[in-house]
């Protein structure tokens, strides 16, 4: 993966201006605008996810470290897989904190208690912000791709979830928005529909 990555990165630029050129060449406007919507979702779902479960995996960590559990590190890893699948951070700190009061270590038990309550919620307040800096997407929209792709494609659909969604809903979007809006009357599409079919043979 970190081969592939160096690979993709290296002529980047020049990759992804191809990419746009395809789209262009096939869709105009519209398929330049899905290519860019692509690279929006992929990067906010990389940004609100991945960073999310490195942030939440980190601070559980020092955590761990601090109150003395031993392999904390590795309980760190396991940490951070178990953020990124959308478990969370207290699938571990919640068996730390029962071992450390079953060990009679009440004070850093609690100590870790506290901690693992501001790290479990801090996902709340992180993702959500990390998301929009990335792609200005209504979040249901984001957190139903990442859910959904996960549980269709496993780990990689966290990112084709939110990408498919997200540029199907901009494409519809603009779309519908290509048409005047319908009268807010309702009288008046009746009316409409009544001499059209009046018009009929």
């Amino acid at each position: 993966m970190l081969l592939f990555s160096v690979l993709l990165y290296w002529r980047g630029e020049q990759v992804g201006h191809g990419i746009r050129h395809f789209a262009y060449r096939m869709g105009g406007r519209r398929g330049d605008a899905a290519v860019l919507l692509a690279g929006q979702a992929i990067r906010a779902v990389a940004l609100g996810v991945v960073v999310t479960a490195l942030v939440q995996g980190v601070l559980g960590g020092i955590g761990l470290a601090i109150s003395g559990i031993p392999y904390a590190t590795l309980l760190t890893v396991l940490m951070i897989l178990t953020c990124l699948v959308q478990l969370g951070p207290l699938v571990v700190l919640v068996p730390a904190i029962i071992w450390l009061y079953w060990s009679g270590d009440t004070t850093w038990g609690t100590v870790l208690l506290v901690w693992s309550c501001v790290v479990g919620t801090l996902d709340n307040v992180l993702r959500p912000m990390l998301i929009r800096m990335g792609a200005d997407l209504p979040m249901i929209l984001i957190l139903s791709g990442v859910i959904g792709g996960l549980i269709a494609f496993g780990m990689i659909g966290l990112f084709i979830g939110p990408v498919v969604l997200a540029v199907s809903y901009r494409l519809v979007s603009v779309w519908m928005h290509e048409a005047p809006a319908p009268d807010d009357d309702p009288e008046i599409a009746i009316e409409a529909l009544a001499e059209h079919e009046e018009e009929l043979p």
